[in-house]
């Protein structure tokens, strides 16, 4: 059956309502769960000599990039902390990649506080820094309050050494344990520290430094890199692939759908399509859609241009423009008007562009219009394969 349509956007509300309908079959429950604690290094300096108001303004931004950080990746915050927080992701609302949603929310974290920090800086004369810890393991969670208000609380040692990861960290990183790494192998970039002696555990902990995501985003890739096993059978399912192939070599479009349970092997059929020699000569664009990016429209188209264009997620502005021009007017000088609704789509305008000023059903129209024609000039050049993975998880 047909996904259900989700909402367009995970605000603290709908996530609220989602743990309220399932606390009673929370109380006490043990979970398997990534703990994040997050706070404000010095805080006590930083607000030092400044009366109560002043310092609320000073943290109260802070502690909502954190916040939404989590929220953006269905994380759920249990505590505020005055000045930091501590989060769950994996629960109330259950996440299998809990600890990957986790490692993200970290680093948008961190990526958003660089930004305030560098306001406060120019504006405040102040230096703001947050530390991040995570740990992943099971913990007993228990829903505390009435029906007016419920809070979740998470107690155990995986909370606690949580905890100890953040003490641990210096201002400005992310600190994480070996067994949330064993989570997320692959999928992301980390600095091994070594062990480190944990008050109040006997044995020393294998310490991490999250670094960044790495360009790998789905655990299929990840595989690749480790060493894939031999590929049998399917035989029906490539013929109908290839048959497909050959006749939009010859110029008639094809689509087709891969629709199965999860497990069955669907990445792993593409995966074996994408690297035949099927689709040598061939210019394969792949995409996906993430369970956390159903808040964000055109999320794959967005993945999609990024890899057409040979974009990385830390680059800036300025190299975003000279990338998406460089490669659309290379592909057809008289694509100039379409430049602008792709560099919207990567937040990569300046604010006061005319296309910015167009009413949304414009936008979408020239958005959808552009991605067209730079397709299909693609396509004339030579054959185009594009995949999009997980289509279930598209925004509505």
């Amino acid at each position: 059956s047909p996904p259900t349509r989700q909402p367009l956007a995970y605000t603290p509300q709908y996530l609220t309502e989602k743990i309220l309908a399932s606390r009673s079959a929370l109380e006490g429950e043990r979970k398997q769960v990534t703990v994040v604690f997050a706070d404000l290094k010095g805080s006590t300096e930083l607000i030092q000599g400044l009366d109560p108001e002043e310092a609320r303004r000073l943290l109260d931004p802070a502690l909502q990039i954190m916040m939404d950080a989590v929220h953006r990746y269905e994380g759920t915050v249990n505590q505020v902390l005055g000045d930091g927080i501590m989060a769950l992701f994996g629960a109330p609302l259950a996440h299998e990649d809990h600890a990957l949603r986790a490692c993200y929310a970290a680093l948008a974290m961190q990526t958003a506080m660089r930004r305030y920090a560098e306001e406060m800086r120019h504006t405040q004369g102040l230096e703001v820094q947050l530390r991040v810890g995570l740990n992943s393991g099971e913990v007993v969670v228990r829903a505390i309050g009435n029906d007016l208000h419920m809070d979740y609380s998470a107690v155990g040692q995986t909370t606690h050494l949580a905890a100890r990861m953040e003490q641990l960290a210096i201002p400005g990183s992310i600190r994480l344990t070996a067994a949330t790494l064993r989570l997320v192998e692959g999928l992301v970039v980390v600095q091994a520290l070594g062990p480190v002696p944990v008050k109040g555990l006997p044995d020393h902990v294998e310490v991490f430094e999250l670094v960044r995501a790495s360009s790998i985003r789905r655990r299929l890739q990840a595989s690749v890199v480790r060493g894939l096993t031999r590929f049998v059978g399917r035989q029906i399912e490539l013929a109908t692939v290839h048959q497909a192939l050959e006749h939009a070599h010859t110029g008639q479009g094809q689509v087709v759908a891969l629709v199965g349970e999860a497990g069955v092997g669907k990445s792993r059929l593409v995966y074996e399509v994408v690297h035949s020699h099927h689709t040598q000569g061939w210019l394969v664009l792949e995409s996906a859609s993430v369970s956390y990016g159903k808040a964000t429209p055109y999320f794959p188209v967005i993945d999609l241009i990024k890899r057409d264009c040979h974009l990385e997620d830390s680059d800036d502005t300025r190299t975003i423009q000279a990338r998406v021009t460089g490669q659309v007017l290379t592909l057809d000088a008289t694509f100039q008007e379409i430049i602008p609704a792709l560099l919207a789509l990567l937040d990569a305008l300046p604010e006061d562009h005319p296309f910015l000023k167009l009413d949304p059903s414009q936008r979408r129209r020239h958005t959808l219009e552009g991605l067209k024609r730079v397709l299909l000039r693609e396509s004339q050049v030579q054959p185009l394969l594009l995949v999009f993975e997980d289509l279930h998880w598209i925004d509505s």
